[in-house]
């Protein structure tokens, strides 16, 4: 189906895949976008959620197969295409679609919801019945997604969600980001073609901004996962009839308690801790900046931190981080240089680092200030107290946390996660799991679902 090398030779189905000597223009934009709600009408409007779940559940299998072709043209162009290792593609795409099953979303929809048929007809949970209420959900004709060009997950997750509210989909990705959507599309149109006409996918240079204006009017919805300022700027272009949703800048970090300090916990906390760094290579919101670990266990934060490098060496030999541009390598160099110094002149800094390259980086500080990270598996390890100093260290960046992993006994959980949420954090997992969210979590502590449909309720 799809021959080895960097063409990859797929068909013409979509915008991204024309000659790169194609010139892309308005119209042929305007084109797509008439042709994405003629589809949508078509084949999506009026198809039953249950088939829709039990295609994109087909699909997941599918991905999971070692011998599906489009698997193993990620794990053997990706590395190229995407900055990732091949482990590293393997391991995030598995934990992605081992979620996409029929159970999981099944659950999206009830739990945002209220009822698994509410996009199909007016249908009543037990509380709306009893009040004489029914209820339709409805999502948009045409979406316009605008994606982050760093981790492929967050894209193929919109056109999973908008497929479920029955929308059709133009997927605008950033430079050098299309690669996995491209063959995700692609995987979708083979299985069911109808579905897979309702989406589109395109990418252009920024600051092309005529298309963007173009889509702006075309759509009703518009979704912008990035930094805060490319937000800002395209929330300021976007018609008041156009509900606009965005996901911005994220960061977050991990908390270990002094309980779980003993050796062999301690240790096998580090490990996870280092598969919470390695994933994406510390690339995503949900990757973390620092850990916390609280004083007085027996096993001291300093050391440790030292676990925490030697699980890293261990982690880049299973799962190497790939390659790096020079001017990231330099930014790395340059800021292990500036700890290599601190920590010869006081002993409340160290440094334990890969040896010939910059694979991963373990910084150990008494200061509990919260630090973001230059990425790329360079992580920090900080001492405090107690949660209260962790949390008013990390003050600043109060209203950018995704989340927070934990390190803790049950007993502790629901009160740590009571206090991490008045205080602002939107997801509280253990270590181990802090890029591995389930299908249904609520990104950004918002809805999956209940974001992108509008409601009409009909009363008895």
């Amino acid at each position: 189906m799809l021959p080895h090398g960097e063409g990859m030779n797929l068909p013409n189905y979509f915008l991204v895949d024309l000659p790169p000597e194609a010139t892309l223009t308005t119209d042929l934009v305007r084109e797509a976008c008439q042709t994405l709600r003629r589809n949508r009408q078509t084949y999506l409007a009026q198809r039953d959620t249950a088939s829709i779940i039990r295609t994109l559940a087909e699909l997941g299998a599918a991905w999971l197969d070692k011998q599906y072709p489009f698997r193993q043209a990620v794990l053997e162009q990706g590395p190229a295409a995407t900055g990732f290792s091949s482990p590293v593609l393997e391991q995030g795409l598995d934990a992605f679609f081992k979620q996409l099953n029929e159970a999981n979303l099944r659950t999206i929809i009830e739990q945002d919801l209220g009822h698994l048929e509410r996009l199909d007809h007016l249908s009543a949970s037990d509380t709306e019945r009893r009040h004489g209420i029914q209820s339709l959900a409805i999502g948009p004709e045409l979406f316009f997604h605008i994606t982050a060009g760093n981790l492929p997950i967050p894209t193929l997750m919109s056109m999973v969600l908008g497929l479920l509210v029955r929308s059709s989909q133009f997927i605008k990705c950033a430079s050098g980001g299309a690669f996995i959507p491209r063959l995700f599309a692609h995987s979708l149109y083979e299985l069911d073609p109808k579905l897979g006409a309702c989406l589109e996918i395109a990418c252009w240079p920024g600051g092309s901004v005529e298309f963007e204006q173009m889509l702006f009017e075309e759509v009703d919805c518009v979704t912008v996962t990035g930094s805060d300022e490319t937000i800002h700027e395209i929330r300021m272009r976007i018609p008041p009839k156009v509900r606009f949703l965005a996901y911005g800048h994220r960061v977050s970090f991990g908390f270990l308690c002094r309980e779980e300090m003993t050796p062999p916990t301690a240790q096998q906390w580090s490990a996870k801790a280092a598969q919470d760094v390695a994933a994406w290579d510390q690339l995503g919101c949900l990757s973390p900046h620092v850990f916390y670990v609280e004083r007085g266990g027996r096993v001291s934060p300093e050391q440790w931190a030292e676990m925490l490098a030697a699980d890293l060496a261990r982690t880049e030999a299973r799962l190497p981080r790939g390659n790096v541009p020079v001017e990231v390598a330099a930014a790395i160099a340059t800021r292990r240089a500036f700890y290599a110094m601190r920590a010869s002149t006081s002993p409340d800094t160290r440094l334990w680092q890969s040896e010939g390259n910059t694979a991963w980086t373990v910084v150990y500080e008494a200061d509990p200030r919260f630090q973001l990270s230059c990425l790329h598996r360079f992580i920090y390890v900080k001492a405090v107290e107690h949660m209260d100093e962790a949390l008013q260290s990390a003050d600043d960046i109060r209203t950018k946390i995704s989340t927070v992993g934990l390190a803790a006994g049950s007993h502790k959980l629901p009160e740590l996660a009571q206090r991490l949420a008045v205080w602002g954090a939107n997801r509280v997992c253990m270590l181990g799991q802090m890029q591995n969210p389930p299908l249904s979590w609520r990104h950004d502590g918002r809805p999956a679902l209940g974001d992108l449909v509008s409601w009409t309720q009909l009363e008895l």
